[in-house]
């Protein structure tokens, strides 16, 4: 019995799990430090469509793999990029004041936009009312 080792299953996982963890660091990224998010959508959305076209033009099935789930990957980030501005808006996660679309969230005046990240503590080892925990995440936050 001849049994060939087949490594795509390898490189799928290693290509998703990469792709997927730079693409959340990514989005993180750039939904926080720019003020116009059409311009890296497009970016994302341009670049996911051209992975997937190389995926059915290449000859590899290793590179058409690689090639097929980055381009699902980003043109997935393009659609969080967005999604993470809301979540800004929302207060699940932090603002960034020097950013201009952020400083506006910021100062409306029934924001929820927060300037700091909620899951930036530490914990006390019991349960803590809402003004202990916004003491306790304003004491770290300086």
């Amino acid at each position: 019995m001849n049994m060939d080792i087949n490594g795509l299953g390898l490189i799928a996982a290693l290509t998703a799990f990469l792709s997927i963890w730079l693409g959340h660091v990514s989005v993180r990224k750039v939904e926080a430090h720019t003020v116009h998010l059409w311009k890296p959508t497009l970016i994302a959305i341009a670049l996911g469509l051209a992975f997937e076209i190389a995926s059915l033009l290449v000859a590899s099935r290793a590179l058409s793999l690689v090639f097929g789930i980055l381009g699902v990957t980003l043109l997935w980030d393009a659609f969080e990029i967005q999604r993470q501005a809301q979540r800004v808006r929302k207060g699940h996660a932090p603002a960034n004041p020097a950013n201009p679309r952020h400083a506006s969230m910021l100062a409306e005046p029934d924001a929820h936009a927060i300037p700091f990240d909620l899951l930036n503590r530490d914990p006390v080892g019991r349960k803590v009312d809402a003004d202990e925990a916004f003491e306790l995440i304003e004491v770290r936050s300086k």
